[in-house]
């Protein structure tokens, strides 16, 4: 069961589609089971006695709540992908949007033009605004999603106020740039700090067992002696 696990189900593709998801989400529950079901019997095994069906409940429900709160795989790529897509869809909204096009025009071209997540949960909302649905409500719909509220709260701020779409979309995109930057950078910063945990795992027990303890042995055989 272990060895299932950890071997790969097939290709994980980059783009999901809204049919593939309720297929994913059984997936994934089934794992929840399977792991939960897994701690259980460890700790059944593990603790033994009457109070073994006791510990093995808690394991597994400890496993359960933790693996329900987890964030999926899937889900974390698709926001990673969304996050870096971001900035450049939206300087390429504000240069069509300055060449004169109206925003959800400009939009349903942006995301022909750059498929991929981003492009695919943003793709609806044109024809809901074609269809005479409020630009404001479709905007602020995207609010829900944490990788692409600060677009929806931009188009939605300048629908509202009357705000000149193409500059408030610079400005966000500026600010997306400048974050995406930031955030690569932390992330090589971080790469620096991580790789020197394991080298400091490895060598602290060769400096213990080469300089300390032939000095402590030494010291207590003259003091036995």
């Amino acid at each position: 069961m272990a060895a299932w696990l950890v071997l790969p189900v097939g290709p994980r593709p980059l783009r999901t589609s809204p049919a593939s998801a309720p297929a994913a989400r059984t997936h994934a529950g089934r794992l929840h089971w399977l792991w939960a079901a897994m701690a259980g019997v460890g700790g059944w095994a593990f603790v033994g006695g009457w109070a073994g069906p006791l510990a093995g409940l808690v394991a597994a429900g400890a496993v359960w709540t933790i693996l329900r709160r987890a964030e999926p795989p899937a889900m974390r790529r698709r926001r990673l992908r969304v996050r870096a897509e971001l900035p450049h869809l939206v300087g390429l909204l504000a240069s069509a949007v300055r060449g004169g096009l109206p925003p959800a025009t400009a939009l349903h071209l942006v995301c022909v033009a750059l498929p991929g997540p981003a492009a695919d949960a943003l793709g609806s909302l044109p024809a809901r605004i074609a269809i005479g649905v409020d630009p404001v409500e479709v905007w602020r719909t995207l609010e829900a999603d944490p990788a692409l509220a600060p677009l929806g709260r931009t188009l939605a701020r300048s629908v509202r106020t009357g705000e000149p779409v193409a500059e408030a979309l610079e400005r966000l995109g500026l600010e997306l740039a400048a974050l995406a930057r930031a955030e690569v950078e932390d992330a090589a910063r971080r790469v620096g700090v991580q790789a020197a945990v394991p080298l400091g795992v490895c060598l602290l027990p060769a400096f213990l067992l080469l300089g300390i303890v032939p000095v402590v042995a030494g010291l207590v055989g003259d003091l036995v002696r």
